[in-house]
């Protein structure tokens, strides 16, 4: 079976555990503080704080924002559903924004007109997390300038987007948000097995966020409320969580990100491919806007089922049984029964059901064969033919 996605270890990857194993620090040593400050660097943010995960790291960007019993958080129904999760950890409510035809990012013409009815009701919402789907970024310079005129604060769900470029700027580089969020997952662009990261130019989100990654206790003097009892002391000043990375997984990732860039031109390469090969087909691939250098985690094909003949399950079916590990990234969050009790019904965002009803991931990862790929084509055409 071709999986839909592979992390790609090298030896140095391999070395880079091994010599922290034989270090003095298996935890909150060196090697996370090595990977911030890499991931920081090329995103070109001023801080960069490690968690265990990216649903980790969208909790506490919530908490830090001031998120709670009260407010909405909005989202893309097109995502996995921590991008919506977060939000009611902390208490709050969550709604959808539906997705352009053309990225499937959030559009930005539903976002406004949904912002105007909400500002007539009084229901604003207090953060909008928009959705990197793929590696392409959403529109951020006019999602930015509608949070100036709403007043609403923005996290980047970037967990797809690590290498790649917004304008000519890296993704991340909190240009147009309060915070960026990466994760590090075994089919993401690099990987630290499970782990995430938040990204802010803000000290005080930063502060905050790296008291809530580890438990709400401090060692810093200054963030004390009297004089330390001796060299031993320190203060739990807020209720925080254990979201702590191991130097373990910074130093895999680390080591990984010596090859981020090269990650990325082999995925362009591969759709580029993937492009050529499926132009004839009856389907659509997927469409880059110029404003974007897309990290391409994911390649996402849409059926013309009208012209196939198959069921968009039929020809899921069919890969599958040619060994062609295929994927659908997502089912809209909203029709999850979790989501359903809350409230949601079918029909809530239609754009997202027509792509949900036709969507299907192809296999993308770096590893992946010009003959492995060949294989993925002549399965699908097979698929598709009538």
């Amino acid at each position: 079976m071709i999986p839909y996605g592979r992390q790609t270890i090298s030896e140095a990857d391999i070395q880079a555990v091994v010599d922290v194993l034989r270090s003095d620090f298996l935890t909150q040593g060196p090697a996370v503080h090595g990977f911030e400050n890499s991931v920081a660097n090329y995103c070109g943010v001023q801080y960069a704080l490690a968690v265990n995960s990216a649903t980790s790291a969208l909790h506490i960007a919530c908490l830090a924002l001031g998120v709670g019993k009260g407010d909405s958080v909005w989202t893309s129904p097109i995502t996995f559903v921590a991008s919506a999760n977060c939000a009611l950890y902390c208490g709050a409510s969550v709604d959808f924004v539906d997705i352009d035809p053309h990225t499937y990012n959030m559009s930005v013409a539903c976002m406004a007109d949904k912002l105007a009815q909400a500002e007539k009701t009084g229901c604003l919402p207090k953060v909008v997390i928009p959705v990197h789907l793929c590696g392409q970024s959403c529109d951020m310079e006019a999602i930015h300038r509608l949070s100036e005129q709403y007043g609403f604060k923005i996290i980047e769900d970037a967990s797809h987007a690590i290498g790649g470029k917004y304008r000519g700027e890296p993704i991340g580089n909190c240009r147009y948000s309060d915070i960026t969020v990466f994760s590090f997952h075994p089919v993401k662009i690099i990987t630290t097995g499970e782990g995430g990261m938040t990204l802010t130019n803000d000290a005080g989100l930063a502060r905050s966020m790296q008291l809530l990654r580890s438990h709400g206790i401090t060692r810093e003097i200054n963030q004390m409320t009297h004089e330390p009892d001796g060299p031993w002391y320190y203060q739990q000043i807020d209720l925080g969580f254990n979201y702590r990375l191991t130097d373990l997984q910074a130093a895999l990732g680390l080591s990984q990100m010596q090859r981020l860039d090269e990650f990325v031109a082999i995925r362009h390469t591969l759709a580029k491919r993937y492009d050529e090969m499926l132009s004839d087909l009856p389907m659509v691939i997927p469409s880059q806007h110029s404003d974007n250098y897309s990290a391409f985690h994911l390649y996402i094909i849409r059926l013309k089922s009208e012209q196939i003949g198959k069921t968009h399950r039929d020809v899921f079916e069919a890969l599958r049984a040619a060994g062609i590990g295929v994927n659908l990234h997502y089912i809209p969050v909203y029709l999850q029964p979790y989501y359903q009790s809350l409230g949601f019904k079918a029909g809530y965002c239609s754009e997202a059901e027509r792509y949900y009803a036709e969507a299907i991931s192809l296999p993308m990862f770096p590893a992946l064969t010009a003959a492995e790929q060949d294989q993925v084509v002549n399965a699908l055409r097979r698929a598709v033919s009538a």
